[in-house]
């Protein structure tokens, strides 16, 4: 069973979508919610972020997907013009849980952390990156369905609970998003929604997810500011073929 979204104001967007499988409904919702932005802001203006700070979260990475880093450099030399900061080639992610800050989290929670992810029946899925809207501060791709994705979202988050970690935000707050460049200032936010729709009617990309990956991240400055990190843990999913006779993803 997927667990339900709720509206919360410090997600984007803050409305949960009215089906969470519909790619036409999906890619709408996320278009009408760039669309009423008026100012972008200033990506890595955000706080919680001070020099040298890392921290440990559940990430999906695409180290081999040629079709996905080709269509996202396809949309970043479009919008080369807006002057935004890319998202490298071996930078491309979907953000899934927070685990907590590098000073929070022990070596010995991280192992606990992911033996007890192993030991969840996580169902390997597809998920399609729809070009492309954007946020208050990055323009990304819309992915679809988020069933598959949310449920993935609340088993780590039980697995956190269960290992005693700090966590982050509830599931009920989750918004799954691919991002492909960042606003590095305050701007209307109308010439970058204007650019952006030109690149709506480009094919979709089709990703393979079958593992998760544990990750230690941080942000660096050169060449560009971007996010990096090294991978603490990869935890692969079930084959779908021969998965446990479960739905998608359950909390253990």
């Amino acid at each position: 069973m997927t667990p339900e979204l709720d509206v919360f104001p410090g997600a984007f967007p803050h409305l949960p979508p009215p089906d969470l499988d519909s790619p036409d409904l999906l890619v709408d919702h996320d278009w009408r919610a760039f669309t009423a932005v008026e100012r972008m802001t200033n990506h890595w203006a955000r706080p919680g972020w001070p020099e040298g700070f890392r921290a440990y979260y559940w990430m999906l990475t695409f180290p081999d997907a040629d079709e996905l880093t080709s269509r996202a450099r396809q949309c970043q030399d479009a919008l080369a013009h807006l002057g935004m900061d890319r998202v490298p080639d071996d930078g491309l992610h979907v953000t899934l849980a927070r685990i907590g800050s590098a000073d929070q989290v022990s070596n010995d929670q991280l192992h606990l952390l992911a033996d007890l992810a192993e030991r969840v029946p996580l169902t390997a899925f597809e998920v399609v990156a729809h070009p492309m809207a954007g946020s208050r501060g990055a323009v990304r791709f819309t992915l679809a369905p988020w069933s598959p994705l949310i449920r993935l979202h609340a088993a780590l988050s039980e697995v956190g609970r269960r290992a005693n970690v700090p966590g982050g935000k509830p599931t009920s707050a989750f918004r799954p998003h691919l991002g492909v460049q960042y606003s590095n200032r305050e701007r209307p936010a109308a010439p970058v929604i204007e650019s952006v729709a030109r690149l709506r009617s480009l094919e979709p990309v089709s990703l393979e997810i079958d593992h998760v990956d544990l990750v230690e991240l941080w942000r660096t400055t050169e060449p560009l500011p971007a996010y990096r990190w090294r991978v603490v843990r990869s935890v692969s999913l079930f084959p779908r073929s021969t998965s446990p006779s479960l739905s998608g993803p359950q909390p253990g």
